[in-house]
């Protein structure tokens, strides 16, 4: 068996049948992709809160991009708990347990927006990021593990396509439920005329679909994985002495910031003079060619990983990204435009290339390496932290080189970073 491979048993078996075949496991990852559509929906309607809690209570870049901070701090604070409740009750009670913690988030959107309090808004989206956590935590690594090792980036690349079809419906989505109900400006100033309750039902509905989600996976039989000793698993090792894990934490913080902060500030973006003038409206709908071609070529890299080097596909796409990035910031209108969005094409395989790449070979660190993996998703509050910094000390577009020093690591993290040696 090759280093770090896992064996796989049914939930009411002590172990896989022996035929010496590869058992197939299409029904659980079926199962999977409606978490990972949610886990997309939900993380993209960030983008939609920003612009509009930015125009309701008034706020800076730096200001608004506190829910980013929020949001994906969660990943730091909870990554590593994550991990060790998802080791204590398996992959599958991980995802159940993150559900339900989502949904709960979700509920206390409704007290939030009564009180009119930016703070409580905070507060909640923290609650829901933890489940949020607890879902990336366990659902990455089971579907990395989930088959042949030689097969999983193609494999977690498509789940990831699903999680990207969620962060296209999204913005759609919140344009028309939440942006199309953001108040002029000069109303927005008066406390009496403040109304944040056009988030109150959607979010209600997306916590009782997740209680609804962990209801159906609880009387689901999923796989259970019994972890192996691979090749580079030595006793006393712990997953962060891995060099290529350490150096793709570096990448995913890099990966989430950089995405993030493109994705959060597009409606700001475009709304430029110089750019498109878009209304928010006009502008939250554009959102989703970003991440529609996230999910494009998420289903076309889930082919082409199975036939090339993962990592120089990664370092191509990462060049790709750098060189639209500046071409949107030394260009106006339509072609700023659409040079902007179209980085969401070069991000589609990185996430998940990126993940593979680093728990190659863990064994049985794989459940700790996915928790440190998802505190380094804290580049999604860092990076736009930054991000609004440089756009209120200068430009937006002048805040795009933050990004492009994101993509310029990713890329040599795809030609050498993942190289496996001792840290």
């Amino acid at each position: 068996m090759a280093p770090g491979i896992t064996t796989l048993a049914p939930a009411d078996t002590a172990a896989a049948p022996a035929t010496g075949t590869q058992p197939r496991y299409t029904s659980a990852l079926a199962s999977l992709t409606v978490l990972f559509f949610m886990m997309g929906f939900i993380t993209c309607l960030n983008d939609i809160l920003i612009p509009y809690l930015k125009a309701i209570f008034q706020l800076s870049y730096t200001q608004a991009n506190l829910i980013n901070l929020c949001f994906f701090g969660a990943y730091f604070v909870m990554g590593i708990p994550a991990g060790r409740v998802v080791q204590r009750l398996g992959y599958k009670g991980g995802m159940l347990l993150g559900f339900v913690v989502a949904a709960l988030g979700c509920f206390l959107f409704y007290p939030a927006a009564d009180a009119r309090s930016y703070p409580l808004f905070l507060g909640a989206l923290f609650v829901l990021a933890t489940g949020v956590v607890l879902l990336q935590v366990a659902g990455n690594p089971y579907v990395a593990v989930l088959g042949p090792a030689r097969s999983a980036p193609a494999r977690l690349t498509l789940t990831q396509a699903f999680n990207s079809l969620g962060t296209t419906v999204a913005p759609l989505l919140g344009a028309a439920l939440i942006l199309s109900r953001l108040p002029d400006l000069d109303a927005a100033r008066a406390a009496e005329a403040i109304d944040v309750r056009a988030v109150q039902v959607p979010y209600l509905c997306i916590g009782a679909v997740l209680i609804g989600i962990s209801l159906l996976l609880g009387r689901m039989k999923l796989p259970v994985i019994h972890h192996e000793e691979g090749a580079d698993d030595h006793a006393g090792r712990r997953a962060w002495h891995y060099r290529h894990l350490v150096l793709g934490m570096v990448g995913i913080f890099a990966y989430v910031g950089g995405e993030v902060a493109i994705g959060s500030h597009i409606v700001s973006y475009l709304g430029l003079s110089d750019v498109m003038n878009l209304s928010p409206k006009a502008a939250g709908e554009q959102i989703a060619y970003y991440w529609g071609g996230a999910m494009v070529g998420r289903f076309a890299g889930a082919y082409v990983l199975s036939k090339v080097n993962p990592g120089r596909l990664l370092a191509l796409t990462a060049v790709g990204a750098v060189a639209l990035l500046l071409a949107s910031m030394l260009t106006r209108g339509e072609l700023a435009m659409w040079t902007l969005l179209a980085v969401g094409l070069m991000n589609s395989i990185m996430f998940a290339t990126i993940f593979t790449l680093a728990v190659a070979g863990l064994g049985r660190h794989t459940s700790a390496a996915s928790g440190l993996l998802n505190v380094a998703i804290v580049g999604g509050a860092v990076v736009p932290m930054l991000f609004g910094l440089v756009a209120d000390a200068a430009s937006l577009r002048l805040a795009l080189l933050l990004p492009v020093a994101c993509y310029v690591y990713i890329m040599w993290y795809g030609l050498q970073g993942h190289a496996r040696r001792a840290a």
